[in-house]
């Protein structure tokens, strides 16, 4: 008689799915060319999970949401949108997607890397808006650099 199969399902605790989620989504923005930051405050006092500077000087934002519930009682992902050239919602796997809004990119990820599952809609910024957030953008990367 065959073995019977098991069914080994692993959860993890929303800090967990949070951090492997930011990392796989940070480390598939490095590998596309972007220069990732975590955690990084806007003008508007928001804070985007990552932000991340493009070679020629393109503006990413990806907030992560680390299951179902974390998206519906989280709505504050359009005050991001003035922000940025590009914005994506990261998530895992085993996320339910057709929760998301269709027309943000969206980034499926794990502690390893991720994909871009839909590329976001340019919405280039503003020049002004552009060099004043490129400037703190590289302040606080310099800042980070010298705790390190």
């Amino acid at each position: 008689m065959p073995a019977a199969a098991v069914h080994l399902e692993l959860v993890f605790s929303r800090p967990e799915t949070t951090l492997s989620v930011t990392r796989g989504a940070a480390r598939l923005l490095a590998d596309m060319g972007y220069a990732p930051l975590l955690e990084v405050g806007l003008p508007n006092g928001r804070r985007a999970d990552v932000m991340a500077l493009g070679r020629k000087g393109e503006i990413v934002i990806v907030e992560v949401k680390s299951g179902p519930e974390d998206y519906r009682v989280d709505r504050k992902w359009p005050e991001y949108l003035p922000f940025c050239d590009a914005f994506f919602f990261a998530v895992g796997p085993e996320f339910p997607q057709d929760l998301l809004p269709g027309h943000p990119g969206l980034i499926v990820a794990d502690g390893f890397g991720g994909a871009v599952i839909r590329e976001a809609p340019a919405t280039p910024l503003a020049p002004a808006r552009r060099k004043a957030l490129t400037i703190a953008f590289g302040r606080l990367a310099a800042m980070r650099a010298m705790r390190e």
